[in-house]
């Protein structure tokens, strides 16, 4: 018999609730991984009721799915999405960026968070809210899931709009990721301007005579 998988809960909200918390706000991006285009974040915070079910790791919905439960948490949540950029990637590492996307996220909100529950091992230095990191969060916190929602719907709208502007790469289909379509279409076409130019993968596929093989 196989186990059924757990699901997102709102046990870390009620632990910082039962610590004086008001307002719980969970936090994600997406995006560290494309060859091209912005990182991407997402701050959410969920009504004491009302909240929709289905909520999930945006990673294990469909993207009809994500796109019915994005508007759905936007109708009833207090949310903020917000990005950085390539250049910002670029100046930054894509660490430190996608740090700057997430306290933008957060300072975008209506109502300021008593608590921040971040998806990872690490909270941004700068986001000035007290916060605990939480590994795998998208798969165990509810606020952080929504977040993971909101943040993938938010970034591959963007991808799908500028693959209208940078055609051939795919990126209404791959969202930036290194699939085989991309690879072939920058060993062909070259890089844009909003490819990630710092990134070892690009270097990779430009200048493969440049790669030690041991």
């Amino acid at each position: 018999m196989t186990a059924r998988r757990a699901r997102p809960t709102l046990r870390h909200e009620k632990a910082c609730i039962a610590e004086g918390a008001r307002f719980v706000c969970g936090v994600d991006e997406v995006g560290r991984g494309p060859l091209a285009g912005p990182v991407t974040a997402a701050a959410v915070i969920l009504p004491a009721r009302g909240i929709p079910r289905g909520i999930d790791d945006s990673k294990k919905l469909s993207p009809a799915r994500r796109e019915s439960l994005a508007r759905r948490i936007e109708a009833c949540a207090i949310w903020a999405v917000a990005h950085a950029s390539v250049d910002e990637i670029a100046a930054l590492n894509i660490h430190h960026a996608a740090h700057l996307a997430m306290c933008r996220a957060v300072a975008a909100l209506g109502q300021a968070p008593c608590a921040v529950l971040v998806d990872g091992r690490h909270v941004p230095r700068e986001l000035g809210r007290p916060a605990r990191a939480i590994v795998r969060g998208d798969a165990q916190s509810l606020s952080i899931a929504a977040a993971s929602i909101l943040a993938k719907v938010a970034r591959d709208r963007i991808m799908v709009d500028l693959a209208q502007q940078h055609p051939g790469y795919g990126w209404d289909r791959n969202m930036g990721y290194p699939t085989l379509t991309h690879r072939r279409a920058l060993a062909e076409r070259g890089p844009t301007p909003l490819h990630r130019m710092g990134f070892p993968a690009m270097r990779k596929i430009l200048c493969p005579e440049l790669t030690v093989t041991s």
